[in-house]
C-alpha cells in the first residue's frame, strides 16, 4: 500500500469513495468539479492500482487547516490506512507552518488516539459558515469537533 498525493486520474475513484459515505450522511458529498479545484488538498492510499483510502488537508486560514473527506474502503478498514492518511496530512500541515488542524467527525476516538482534543464547534466559524451549510444535517449537527495544536509559531 502506498500513501501519496492524489493525481488527476484518481479523482473519479476518490469521488466514488467519498460519496459512498455522503449517501449515508456521514460526510459532505464532493462534486467532480470541486475535487478538480482542490486536488492539491488530497492524499490517497493506493493498493494494486485502486484507491482504498482518501483524506484532504484543507487550509482554512493563516494558522488553521481542516482534515476532511477521510474515507477508507470498507474492506480495508482497521489496518491503519486512515491513521496513516491523517498523519501524512499533519506532516504536511507542519511543513506549511500551520499552528492548528481540526476535524469534524462521528468518530472522535479515532482522532483522540492521534493526539487531537475535543473543542466546541462554535470555535470554528470558518467551517460552520462554509461547508456546513451544504450538509443535510445543518444546523442540527451531531458531529464532534477535535483539534490539534502543532506547535508551529509565526
Amino acid at each position: 500500500m502506498k500513501i501519496r498525493k492524489a493525481k488527476i486520474f484518481d479523482l473519479k475513484q476518490i469521488q466514488k469513495l467519498i460519496n459512498e459515505y455522503a449517501r449515508k450522511e456521514q460526510m459532505i458529498p464532493r462534486s467532480l468539479g470541486e475535487l478538480y479545484e482542490n486536488i492539491r488538498d488530497f492524499i490517497v492510499c493506493e493498493y494494486n492500482g485502486d484507491i482504498r483510502g482518501v483524506c484532504a488537508l484543507h487550509i482554512m486560514w493563516e494558522d488553521l487547516a481542516e482534515v476532511r473527506s477521510l474515507a477508507v474502503d470498507k474492506e480495508y478498514q482497521k489496518i491503519g490506512i486512515g491513521r496513516n492518511l491523517v498523519r501524512q496530512c499533519l506532516k504536511e500541515a507542519k511543513i506549511l507552518g500551520l499552528q492548528k488542524v481540526f476535524a469534524l467527525t462521528y468518530h472522535p476516538e479515532f482522532f483522540r488516539k492521534l493526539g487531537f482534543i475535543d473543542v466546541d464547534k462554535s470555535s470554528l466559524p470558518q467551517k460552520i459558515w462554509g461547508d456546513c451549510l451544504r450538509c443535510p444535517r445543518f444546523p442540527e449537527c451531531d458531529e464532534y469537533a477535535v483539534i490539534m495544536e502543532l506547535g508551529n509559531r509565526k
